[in-house]
């Protein structure tokens, strides 16, 4: 066989400058050695002298793949209608059907009041301290916290994830809603509620700040919602798996930094306009320190006092959860201490303090999102509606395998979806499942989905009676315990050493998702992260781990020889592994790596063939004046081995490149008397193998099931021609 020019381009340096070291020429070489060793296994490979038989496997049949047939089936099979198939859809879509008439009232009652009483508790503070990051008032938190209860206890399939305000998904609305504030020309700076616009807004037609910020926020939602139905609809659930539990680790710390960055002119006093965009974090600190000698020291002094009794508080219900029946509703009584101090102390009125103004009770009307803002807010959504989706579907499969029973991913994303569609309608923004809150209602006794309606009565309570009494809560309090709810986002960096232990590539995807996320922005920070992610599964294949396999004593197990002692290298036969897919991003690096640890036929083809051309013209002769070229026999140094057999078990599969490759590798072994045998090929990859032609009919035993069964057949085959090729081919003289 020629050598061809696209052989030799494909070498890398570095193997042609190891392949001239090793390989010099021989010291003769048949010219006629090549077409014979071609042919030489083929007359053995249908042999029935063998010592070992033959694994032989035949294919199931393959079911028909006409795709018009299969959607007009599922099209059929979809609008068949019956009572019971009716029944079904409708249970299916509202479980609360299922599980609440089977429900044991003196079972799980105690439990799930306990639970969800002391949610509701928390939820209060949080909701209304959330409602500033989100860049909304006080009273669309509790509005959204209840709505969120309530619509997943219809539709929810997990017992114990809570539903409600996500601090992230509060930053991403915040950042959404001051752009398009900025855009609509209101001003940044000085929030509304002071001048008690609530009130304001319900009796006057004209839609001010506030206003208009709640219409954004519930547009946002609605977006995002709709994006998760469509989700569970067309069951593209599987977009989560790309969310790896690194990457969202790290962007959710990098999002902490950015939350703690936006609060801090609370807890200082200033009233600064809120930074988005890309560097937002870096600018809110520029105009931190730039205005801080307008610091409002009574401001500092409650941000110092609450930090002083939250921190510890917080510490102890950490270090004693497992004998403490229920956490120390701390921030409870912070915010009710702090909120008759500033009352009675006239904090305000004497300091010019920032507080949270008139919270209305009640509910207000129903009112549609902005369908002209849609296109705006599109894409803003889209990143919500995934991080929603992933974090409650991710939490509610963890609680549910902790607690031995199944939810519904697929109804999980029905349930997150409508439970940001419908709330968007009632001045709400986006929700979604929260660990910290999941972790208090399942070790607080939490048993069904009940728990999430007594959270709702207690918000219910707080929205009919208790709001109003909120009026001088200082917002430097609302900032704290949004902080003090950062902690273990902010305490991620103590599991890096053993992140760093188990994984370096988790590592590394932790601190470049952070970062992108705190220095850049939530959005680009959660795309940098994926696409960083794919990145490194693309790098893993591109150069993955390959070695030369040795023989178990006593067993047909191989293993390689470079992680374990003791094993066998059989004469003759070497055993190559490839662990990973073989596709057009490794290929190169495929065809190195076995020349590296094997030799590199393309070079010992070349000297071969240099060779015999010196030794051809040293033999020339001359007689009575004229030259003859006399034929001599060239004798063919052997080789140190005859067979390699590739181990395929890791590559998952193959593409054009791959099969290419695998041709080439083949072909070019056999150039030089070599025969590649491939075992233990997965059927796809023999799929591949079949459609990509790489063997014909004659020669479809070079494939095993085995690694061991491959050995055997190299040295029966190389025994049997030892037998009938006793004698290298020679040159006859004419």
């Amino acid at each position: 066989m020629s050598l061809k020019n696209e052989e030799q381009n494909d070498l890398s340096p570095r193997d042609s400058v190891k392949g001239n070291d090793q390989y010099r020429a021989p010291s003769g070489i048949h010219l006629e050695h090549e077409e014979e060793s071609r042919n030489g296994f083929r007359q053995f490979e249908t042999s029935d002298l063998f010592r070992h038989p033959r694994i032989h496997l035949e294919p199931q049949e393959k079911s028909d793949n006409n795709f018009k047939k299969f959607v007009i089936k599922k099209l059929e099979k979809s609008c068949q209608c019956s009572s019971t198939k009716a029944k079904n859809t409708i249970f299916g879509f509202l479980p609360v059907l299922q599980w609440l008439p089977k429900y044991d009232l003196k079972k799980n009652i105690l439990g799930d009041v306990m639970s969800g009483l002391i949610v509701g508790i928390l939820l209060v503070p949080q909701s209304i301290a959330y409602s500033l990051l989100a860049g909304q008032e006080p009273i669309y938190g509790l509005y959204t916290s209840f709505f969120a209860s309530l619509i997943y206890f219809i539709l929810g399939t997990s017992r114990h994830i809570s539903v409600g305000i996500f601090g992230i998904l509060c930053l991403m609305i915040g950042e959404v809603v001051d752009r398009e504030l900025y855009i609509a020309g209101y001003d940044t700076v000085h929030a509304a509620s002071n001048e008690s616009s609530l009130v304001n807004q319900m009796s006057d037609r004209t839609c001010n700040r506030s206003c208009y910020a709640i219409i954004v926020g519930s547009t946002v939602t609605f977006v995002a919602g709709v994006y998760q139905v469509a989700m569970g609809f067309f069951q593209v659930g599987f977009v989560s798996v790309y969310l790896s539990n690194a990457l969202l680790s790290g962007f959710v710390t990098g999002a902490s930094f950015t939350i703690l960055t936006s609060q801090v002119k609370y807890l200082l006093g200033l009233s600064l306009p809120r930074s988005g965009g890309v560097g937002s974090l870096i600018t809110t600190w520029i105009h931190v320190f730039r205005n801080i000698h307008k610091t409002n020291i009574c401001d500092l002094i409650t941000s110092l006092l609450c930090l002083l009794v939250l921190l510890p508080t917080k510490e102890l219900n950490e270090r004693f959860k497992s004998k403490l029946k229920a956490p120390i509703p701390a921030e409870l009584f912070v915010i009710v201490a702090a909120t008759l101090a500033s009352h009675f102390g006239k904090l305000n009125e004497k300091y010019s303090t920032s507080i949270a103004g008139n919270i209305p009770t009640g509910f207000m009307p129903p009112k549609a999102p902005d369908w002209n803002l849609i296109p705006r807010v599109a894409v803003d959504a889209i990143a919500i509606a995934i991080i929603g989706f992933a974090i409650t579907v991710s939490l509610s499969e963890m609680f549910a395998k902790k607690h031995g029973y199944t939810v519904r991913a697929n109804q999980e994303m029905y349930a997150i979806g409508f439970c940001n569609i419908i709330p968007s309608f009632f001045h709400c923004f986006t929700t979604s499942a929260a660990l910290a809150k999941t972790l208090v209602k399942e070790s607080t006794g939490c048993q069904t989905q009940v728990s999430g309606v007594v959270t709702a009565l207690v918000l219910l309570l707080v929205l009919l009676v208790i709001a109003p009494l909120f009026f001088s809560l200082q917002k430097s309090v609302l900032g704290v315990i949004t902080i003090i709810n950062l902690r273990g986002a902010l305490c991620k960096f103590k599991d890096l050493p053993q992140m760093w232990r188990i994984s370096r590539m988790d590592t590394v995807i932790w601190f470049v998702t952070m970062l992108s996320s705190a220095l850049i922005s939530t959005e680009i920070g959660l795309l940098t992260g994926v696409c960083f992610s794919m990145f490194c599964v693309i790098l893993r294949t591109q150069k993955p781990r390959t070695s030369l396999l040795g023989l178990v004593e006593d067993s047909e197990v191989f293993e390689s020889m470079s992680a374990y002692k003791n094993l066998q290298a059989k004469s003759g036969i070497k055993i190559f592994r490839f662990v990973a897919p073989l596709y057009y991003v490794n290929k190169e690096y495929f065809k190195s790596a076995l020349y590296k640890k094997t030799l590199n036929p393309v070079l010992v083809k070349a000297a071969q063939r240099k060779a015999a051309k010196n030794k051809i013209k040293r033999e020339t002769v001359t007689l009575s004046g004229i030259q003859d070229e006399v034929s001599v026999q060239l004798s063919h140094d052997p080789l140190e081995f005859h067979t390699i057999v590739i181990d395929c078990s890791a590559i998952q599969f193959l593409d054009t490149a791959g099969i290419h490759t695998l041709k080439e590798v083949r072909r070019d072994y056999e150039a030089i008397g070599i025969q590649v045998l491939l075992a233990q090929c997965n059927p796809s990859v023999r799929d591949s193998l079949a459609r990509g032609e790489y063997c014909k009919k004659d020669e479809e035993s070079l494939l095993f099931y085995s690694v061991y069964e491959a050995m055997t057949f190299a040295e029966d085959s190389q025994n049997q021609k030892e037998r009938y090729v006793p004698n290298g081919p020679s040159f006859s003289s004419d």
